[in-house]
């Protein structure tokens, strides 16, 4: 008797432990993707900003930064999935 209960109350605790384990996991990769996007944006914003104080016709500094801030977001996400 003693055993089943010990049983029902260690299913209970690893039904419980793995739905702790999907929260944090969803938690830590949605961060990683709002810390990519507000990379991305800031890069951009600058370029933008470097654009309209250089007068340039074509955007140079916003397509460059862009795709800097692309690569540094990917650099970042990939770092943080190797921990």
């Amino acid at each position: 008797m003693i055993i089943m209960e010990e049983q029902q109350l260690q299913k209970k605790t690893n039904r419980k432990n793995f739905r702790n384990k999907g929260i944090r996991d969803f938690g830590k990769y949605s961060g990683i993707a709002f810390q990519m996007v507000a990379i991305i944006l800031v890069t951009t914003w600058g370029g933008v900003k470097l654009d309209k104080l250089t007068g340039f016709k074509t955007p140079v500094f916003t397509i460059v930064l862009s795709l800097l801030g692309v690569f540094a977001a990917i650099y970042t996400a990939v770092k943080d999935f190797i921990k």
